[in-house]
């Protein structure tokens, strides 16, 4: 394949897609969106034709110098979408999360196992530069064992709140959460069992929690927690910190440094260190290099179908837990 050509469905979140697609060589075949000012603005910005912008996403299938689609468009329809591009043979890179059911991750993966093509999530996290850094730190025992993860997603949705996000299926664990999820599920492994606790306080717009705190049990010897806040007063984050038996890392995807600690032989606590890293919190660029990396030779994708799948049973096994007040063991047979 010389150059991939890409189909970018739904442009309100699909612009990052379509420089991070065309920072990478790649063709944008067609871009889409029911909202003709979306269609307009986006095709005007990157220089696409009139020809090449569709209002439905169902005149692209049959195309054949169509070889991937982005699915960029509200969690709500990631199933319908994407497993129509997949069985009409394109590889499909779905933004997160994957879907808001079982149900519909499973249909997914299914779609995907029967077609043969590359079904990616699009779970940004694996992608921000401080985080794949940490990730390296802990591959390379920089922190030795790992004891304690903790991640959060505080995001004040108070200016964002519209239909597709006010729907319950969207719960704040799934919609945005699922990235301080993913992040832990990467560094530290899937947890077996999630303790967890919801309040709501701060949006009236939504039914769901607006702030959730989940306990996660990795195994005997690992611990974690996420907090999600979609109400919260203060300036987007996703402060993270892992304590391993050796060193401690703070980090997150919206600062220039990450802070190591690290210890002796003797156990005792060097100076802490500035780590310098680049922020950029949607690498769009390098989750579209790493897609087409995949397409290309063949490989598996980092985060493909039952990743998104096992990062979406997390969430919907923490939520459960705040409404039943018990633990729930996630089930990960997909």
């Amino acid at each position: 394949m010389d150059t991939l050509k890409v189909a970018v469905i739904g442009l309100r979140f699909g612009m990052a897609h379509i420089e991070g697609a065309m920072g990478c060589g790649a063709e944008i075949a067609a871009i889409c969106d029911s909202d003709e000012e979306n269609l307009r603005f986006a095709g005007e910005r990157y220089g696409i034709p009139e020809e090449k912008r569709f209002k439905d996403y169902r005149a692209l299938l049959a195309r054949g110098d169509i070889d991937a689609a982005v699915v960029a468009v509200p969690d709500q329809r990631h199933r319908e979408i994407s497993c129509a591009f997949l069985e009409a043979g394109k590889h499909v890179l779905c933004e997160k999360p994957m879907a808001l059911t079982r149900e519909d991750a499973r249909a997914m993966i299914a779609a995907a196992d029967e077609s043969g093509r590359r079904l990616m999530v699009g779970q940004i996290c694996r992608f921000t530069p401080a985080f794949e850094k940490a990730k390296a730190l802990v591959d390379a025992g920089a922190l030795g064992d790992l004891y304690f993860l903790e991640s959060e997603y505080a995001h004040d949705y108070m200016k964002i709140v519209d239909n597709w996000r006010a729907d319950p299926l969207r719960h704040g664990v799934i919609g945005g959460g699922c990235h301080a999820v993913d992040l832990l599920r990467w560094l530290g492994g899937d947890p077996v069992e999630v303790f967890a606790y919801g309040t709501k306080r701060l949006l009236p717009q939504v039914p769901y929690d607006d702030a959730t705190v989940a306990v996660l049990k990795f195994d005997d010897k690992t611990m974690g927690k996420v907090f999600v806040s979609t109400g919260c007063k203060r300036d987007y984050t996703m402060r993270t910190v892992l304590y391993g038996t050796k060193g401690t890392l703070i980090c997150d995807n919206t600062s220039p440094t990450m802070t190591l600690f690290t210890a002796g032989e003797d156990g005792m606590a060097h100076e802490p260190e500035l780590l310098e890293v680049e922020v950029n919190n949607h690498n769009a660029k390098r989750e579209f290099e790493s897609f087409a990396e995949a397409i290309r030779d063949g490989a598996p994708v980092l985060t493909d179908a039952r990743e998104g799948a096992k990062t979406v049973e997390v969430c919907l096994s923490i939520i459960e837990s705040a409404a039943a007040g018990r633990p729930v063991r996630p089930d990960y047979a997909f």
